[in-house]
């Protein structure tokens, strides 16, 4: 009988694992990962060029960037199915979720603009020009601004989300890919992939006041390419993301100075971490795979087979 309930308790904390959900560009499909087994174990079909992936605050809807669909599909995650696309312009490559958690942010590519969605109304909100070739999407703490970069036009736009207005625009590096900014809402990060390196802007006038650069032993500087990255909880460390150099560099936020850099999987782009940060999952590209990191060792610990060219990675808790 002892083992019996041992058994059934077992059971019963594997079924409510937290996941990290991948999408999967190539493929158009989604990779969900089991957080304590770290495998896959379900594999969803979706629109066309999925990239941009996040759930709602409670975990109960997701959005994901349909690119080649002209979409953000909104899915159940408990079964899988798509619900219902919402207008998004066309070619929508990443997104950023308010913290009202009704206002989606939207940055269209092929547009040069960002497109705000009411996630309840199904409704376009506003419609902002940015400059050339949108991507990289960040929302303030206090959800007071958002940050779209434009990589052909090497900006970081300052949008007022009351006014739906662009308040500032600041020059970053060559081909802005991500930006985040600190817990605090005092900075903000932004990832050059073609200039090498990471800007950091105060974000009470704006000016810069950081650069983080590259260098790794063995490697090219054009091979190094910051794309995504995470900041810790804490904002003391950033994981970033050098795409074909295919590492993670480990930043000191403070000092700005490179600490570690750890091998993983061939052009590594995006990345999530597990709960409580101790794992961070990171989507690499042409190997079609997802490296899992031990934060605290700085090392990775398993790769997992995905489909073709993962791009996005979202963190589902589960309660």
């Amino acid at each position: 009988m002892k083992s019996l309930i041992i058994g059934m308790c077992f059971m019963a904390s594997a079924s409510i694992a937290d996941e990290i959900w991948v999408s999967n560009e190539k493929d158009n499909t989604i990779s969900v990962i089991d957080v304590e087994t770290l495998e896959v174990t379900r594999t969803l079909e979706v629109g066309e060029r999925p990239r941009g992936i996040t759930f709602s605050q409670d975990y109960s809807t997701l959005y994901l960037c349909a690119s080649d669909s002209d979409a953000v599909q909104v899915i159940d995650p408990e079964s899988g199915k798509i619900l219902h696309d919402l207008p998004s312009g066309e070619d929508p490559e990443q997104f950023i979720l308010h913290p009202d958690n009704r206002r989606l942010y939207i940055a269209n590519e092929d547009d040069a603009i960002t497109t705000v969605v009411d996630t309840e109304t199904r409704r376009v909100i506003a419609q902002i020009d940015v400059g050339v070739e949108p991507e990289g999407m960040a929302v303030s703490p206090d959800g007071s601004m958002v940050i779209t970069t434009s990589e052909t036009t090497n900006m970081a736009h300052w949008i007022d989300t009351e006014t739906h207005e662009i308040f500032a625009n600041s020059l970053v590096g060559q081909r802005p890919r991500h930006a985040e900014f600190t817990s605090d809402g005092k900075t903000l990060w932004v990832s050059g992939e073609i200039g090498g390196d990471i800007v950091l802007f105060n974000v009470e006038d704006q000016t810069q006041i950081g650069q983080v650069t590259f260098e790794i032993k063995g490697i090219h500087p054009d091979m190094i390419q910051p794309v995504g990255f995470k900041l810790t909880p804490d904002d003391q460390y950033a994981f970033v993301a050098l795409g074909p150099s295919n590492h993670l560099a480990v930043v000191n936020a403070t000092t700005l100075e490179v600490e570690d850099y750890i091998l993983v999987g061939r052009r590594v782009w995006h990345m999530a971490f597990n709960r409580d940060k101790r794992l961070l999952f990171t989507t690499n590209g042409i190997s079609g795979d997802v490296t899992v990191v031990d934060v605290e060792k700085r090392k990775a610990i398993k790769t997992i087979k995905v489909g073709r060219y993962p791009w996005g990675a979202a963190l589902r808790i589960k309660d």
